[in-house]
């Protein structure tokens, strides 16, 4: 038999599967509660939701609030890395249903002494727990409730807003009933906004056809802190392997001097834990990411598990490798593209639990270089229940580290990886071109649960995807596909300087780079500067000055009349910060419209005028109606308004 209890507590949120998984949110963000809360009958109740650290032994409580049809809402705050946890709890409130019901009664002009007495026993136990001041006016309303002289004071008092007060911030909790506990992971802000910018090292030297350096990387460094990036991320930088050594263009056969791919991890020279000997000494590695933060840069590596055929851990754990009859083992493959310089590692070796380990061993090797962020290759092809351990393992002793996730596959299996544990991942906004697309897909993901466990971050280009629409593109056009990610997403990358120099050549009908830098040194000019170099730069400090722009989920698309112009309204979560965003899609031709504000979402009342202020020409515009009038060209084919009312 079940304990007398009368309240229902229902629909949680914010929550996933229920409670299977975690929320997500960074420090001082907000988790707003939402519940169904109902009794049988007519009685009031009240609910709250408690939370706390996983480190503290107190409950902290918030009261919900009421809106419509026993829906009931609240918020609390997170301060603090690590695991919160939060219920929902609803009981039946007899104080504040006694003051209910007298009050109607004596609005009724019915003689109500009786309930006066009831109201007596509801007030005591509260005189030990109120302050001196509520406590002796609580006695007063004991006195008068009693004293039938008295009896005009005491139905003023009972229905009091003071008395009220007390009833609500001293409640007698009857009949509780709490929720499952739920879970929110709280990472700090760099989860929620960053602005990555990839190179590969071994392309940092001064000096054609030379194999670059950590050196020679620490000579960029100021390059990539003034265009206002705050997380570089290196490809693998680990022993290539020699074994099957993919050549230019993904040859299958090497030549003399040809370096091989970044991801054909081992050699004689080393594995996981050790570093390619042309680019430098650990201590060359540690020294660029002190050098590196002193600039407000924090580097980030590739955590890539394959391994080349000539890998240590084939020879010292061959059981981590699934063996043909032949004595060979089938090399990785993704199709139609083929890896033949790496093979795979058997996760369902019987000898996992030493995998597993030296899988972590890893990480926490390079977390002692002072590595905190890792951008974490095809994770797809792993076991989605390894990553949620070697996660949680790192997260445990590492609360700063963060992992995005590489994996460009089927949505559910990039839901999986995030609710698994990955801080951020990789999207669909490198293929989403057109309007439609574009709005439908920043929807699904501010507009559902995916809002509650899936931090996207936008890539315009990537080593691995040359779009379609970037091929022989325009610098227009790289501009819009930049202001898109960057105003967008809070989080955003791009590879470069193949990106701001507008590299574009392709294989034939394939999204992949002509003479791929994944299977070759180049030489740029690190320091050639253009027109997109400088808008980059414009649009990442904007990023950095405006808290709108530091979140992704608070976005509302406007109406405007023009299919190649698109607007979107972005703000902060106290709405100290708002921004109004208008884009033309289209790179060739001038495009004129007219956007909708979003009035009430802005807080504006018809009539009353604001002013527009664009961050990139610091021209301000004075809008006095829903309804305005843009024109974009393709030599600056966007606003970034703020907006001041």
């Amino acid at each position: 038999m079940q304990n007398q209890k009368r309240v229902v507590i229902d629909y949680v949120s914010p929550q996933l599967n229920n409670g299977e998984f975690f929320i997500k949110r960074v420090v001082n963000e907000v988790v707003h509660v939402q519940a169904h809360v109902l009794v049988d009958g007519h009685d009031v109740i009240a609910a709250s939701v408690l939370y706390k650290h996983e480190k503290e032994k107190a409950w902290q409580e918030v009261r919900l609030h009421h809106t419509v049809n026993d829906e009931w809402q609240g918020s609390f705050s997170v301060e603090k890395q690590g695991f919160y946890i939060y219920k929902v709890e609803g009981w039946v409130d007899y104080a504040l249903n006694w003051q209910h019901g007298i009050e109607r009664k004596i609005d009724d002009k019915q003689h109500v002494k009786s309930e006066l007495l009831e109201g007596i026993e509801l007030l005591k136990p509260l005189l030990h727990n109120s302050t001196k001041d509520e406590s002796s006016y609580l006695q007063h309303c004991i006195d008068i409730f009693s004293n039938e002289a008295q009896y005009s004071q005491a139905i003023v008092e009972a229905k009091s807003e003071r008395l009220h007060h007390i009833l609500l911030k001293y409640p007698e909790k009857h009949l509780v009933n709490t929720s499952k506990d739920y879970r929110v992971y709280v990472d700090r802000l760099k989860a929620i906004f960053s602005t990555w910018y990839e190179f590969f090292p071994r392309s940092a030297s001064e000096h054609k056809d030379a194999h670059g350096t950590f050196k020679d990387c620490e000579r960029l460094l100021p390059r990539v802190a003034d265009m206002g990036f705050d997380v570089l991320y290196f490809p693998p930088v680990h022993p290539i392997g020699e074994v099957n050594r993919k050549g230019k263009n993904n040859t299958t056969e090497a030549k003399d001097g040809d370096v091989g791919s970044a991801w054909g991890i081992g050699s004689q020279y080393g594995g996981h834990k050790d570093l390619h000997p042309q680019l430098g000494s650990i201590d060359d590695f540690k020294n660029l990411i002190a050098k590196a933060k002193d600039l407000g840069i924090e580097i980030a590596m590739d955590y890539a598990l394959q391994a080349a055929p000539d890998h240590p851990w084939v020879k010292s754990h061959p059981q981590w490798f699934k063996w043909r009859p032949d004595g060979t083992v089938q090399y990785a493959e993704n199709p139609p593209k083929k890896y033949q310089d790496i093979l795979p590692i058997y996760w369902e070796t019987e000898d996992y639990k030493n995998l597993w380990k030296e899988c972590l061993d890893t990480l926490f090797y390079w977390i002692d270089c002072g590595i905190n962020v890792f951008r974490v290759d095809n994770p797809h092809t792993k076991p989605y229940y390894f990553w949620n351990w070697i996660i949680d393992e790192v997260k445990k002793k590492h609360p700063d580290v963060l992992f995005l996730a590489e994996a460009f596959t089927r949505p559910k299996v990039m839901h999986q990886l995030a609710k698994q544990g990955y801080t951020q991942s990789y999207t669909y906004f490198t293929w989403r071109d057109s309007k439609h697309d574009l709005i439908q897909y920043i929807e699904e993901l501010t507009k559902t649960d995916q809002r509650e466990y899936m931090r996207p971050n936008f890539w315009p280009n990537t080593p691995d995807i040359n779009p379609y629409h970037l091929q022989g593109a325009n610098e227009s056009k790289y501009i819009q596909r930049y202001v898109l990610a960057a105003t967008l997403s809070s989080n955003i990358g791009i590879y470069g300087p193949v990106y701001e120099q507008m590299i574009s050549d392709a294989i034939p009908g394939r999204e992949e780079y002509l003479n791929s830098e994944k299977f070759q040194i180049y030489n740029y000019d690190w320091f050639k500067e253009n027109k997109l170099t400088t808008i980059i730069t414009k649009v990442n400090k904007i990023r950095h000055q405006h808290p709108a722009l530091q979140q992704t989920n608070n976005i509302k698309f406007c109406h405007i009349e023009n299919n190649n112009l698109m607007a979107f309204y972005k703000w902060d979560d106290a709405k100290t910060n708002e921004l109004l965003i208008i884009i033309s899609l289209d790179p060739y031709y001038a495009q004129q419209g007219t956007v909708q504000l979003p009035l009430a979402d802005m807080g504006i009342t018809t009539g009353h005028h604001l002013v527009v202020k664009d961050l990139i020409t610091s021209s301000s515009y004075t809008w006095h109606n829903e309804w305005n009038f843009v024109e974009l060209h393709p030599t600056l084919p966007f606003h970034i308004f703020s907006i001041h009312k």
